[in-house]
């Protein structure tokens, strides 16, 4: 089909907005997606809640329904569930109209061209929200319902391998975890550990550098943005970064002390050939000798330290809450006898590599992905019909 049969349509002839209301009646056990359920930017769900944990009015979606997030529309989150549940009345539910394709009106929603719409008619200063008046009548190229299909496979297909890589990452961590929870939590290996302190098992690095003075040099940047959007640094020109930022070792393990409550350890593949910096709201922790930074990632993401970790926080403000990094080392913490450190990072190094590679290709996938979608949506590349 060539690009010049597209029709231009109006938006509002593409898509209904779904108000399907639902009140928590407390007995209720549905799925629930809130804006925190859905990443910026990588069309997918970092966990999903239960309508028992929320107390106010929802709306009701479908499997396959289109859910875009309204407020701070420039985030991006734009995910298409395969499960019935209840949303956030911040997000949109959105269902295809007759000769429009599910999938391929998911994918133009989710295309930066769209979302950069939405974000220049949203209302509001600091809380921005989109404005489906604004937007159900601009137009949009449309090809035939047989191409849009096509389009939505092919994206679709893409996008199931990345969800396939963050599936089995998590379970990959989860094992990580369960080793960690059996040994040094639950008390099975009680003979070969003693209690200590964070201070024992690791230190703080604190060296920073300024980017903005070696503005011709690519950094990787591991900021708060780029772990939410699927913990892979950011690439950029050190002109591009205007804040003082924390140098990354190779052997760190990151632990984010802003809103410790959102759990954010990062277990970096430091960069050979490009300097790695991070925001100075992770803490750059290094593992002690006779320590492995597996433990340390295990010991941060083990529940019974985000526990005593979360109670730490200064700070009045519920979006801006911090530990303080000397805090951070006064934290009890098991010390397990060499053997079993050893004995654990050889059992889980495996399993934090092939997590490592899995993100990697994720990544590569997903630009992939984004690309194709800008090229397919605007007709730049197109698929035939047989």
């Amino acid at each position: 089909m060539s690009k010049n049969e597209w029709k231009e349509t109006a938006f509002n002839d593409m898509a209904d907005l779904i108000k399907d209301g639902y009140h928590p009646t407390g007995s209720d056990n549905f799925k629930y997606i809130g804006l925190e359920h859905i990443d910026q930017q990588s069309l997918s769900l970092n966990s999903v809640g239960h309508s028992t944990e929320v107390g106010s009015n929802k709306f009701r979606f479908k499997g396959g329904d289109i859910l875009f997030g309204k407020l701070r529309p420039y985030f991006r989150k734009v995910y298409r569930p395969r499960f019935d549940g209840v949303c956030s009345t911040d997000i949109w539910v959105v269902r295809a109209k007759n000769g429009i394709d599910q999938g391929y009106l998911f994918y133009r929603m989710a295309s930066h061209e769209f979302v950069d719409m939405a974000s220049s008619g949203s209302s509001g200063t600091r809380m921005p929200r989109a404005d489906w008046n604004h937007l159900k009548d601009t137009r949009w190229p449309v090809p035939s319902l047989p191409t849009q299909k096509k389009i939505a496979k092919i994206l679709g297909d893409l996008d199931e391998k990345i969800e396939l890589n963050h599936q089995m990452n998590k379970t990959l961590e989860s094992i990580a975890q369960a080793v960690f929870k059996k040994w040094f939590v639950d008390n099975e290996q009680i003979l070969e550990w003693r209690n200590g302190k964070i201070e024992d098992v690791a230190s703080i690095r604190r060296d920073t550098i300024s980017p903005n003075n070696f503005s011709d040099e690519l950094f990787d940047h591991y900021s708060i943005p780029a772990f939410d959007e699927g913990c892979l640094p950011k690439i950029e020109f050190g002109s591009q970064i205007q804040s003082n930022k924390a140098l990354v070792p190779m052997n760190a393990v990151l632990l984010s002390r802003l809103n410790p409550r959102i759990h954010r350890v990062w277990f970096p593949n430091v960069s050979q050939s490009l300097r790695s910096i991070c925001s100075t709201e992770f803490l750059v922790t290094i593992p002690n000798p006779g320590f492995s930074r597996e433990y340390l990632y295990g010991l941060f993401c083990s529940r019974n330290f985000l526990d005593k970790f979360t109670a730490l926080v200064t700070g009045t403000s519920g979006s801006h809450q911090r530990v303080k990094p000397d805090y951070l080392l006064k934290i009890e913490a098991p010390i397990p006898a060499d053997n079993l450190i050893k004995k654990f990072t050889d059992i889980t190094k495996p399993v934090f590599r092939k997590m490592l590679e899995n993100l990697t290709e994720a990544y590569i996938l997903v630009q992939l992905r984004d690309s194709l979608l800008r090229k397919l949506l605007s007709g730049e590349i197109r698929v035939f019909n047989k």
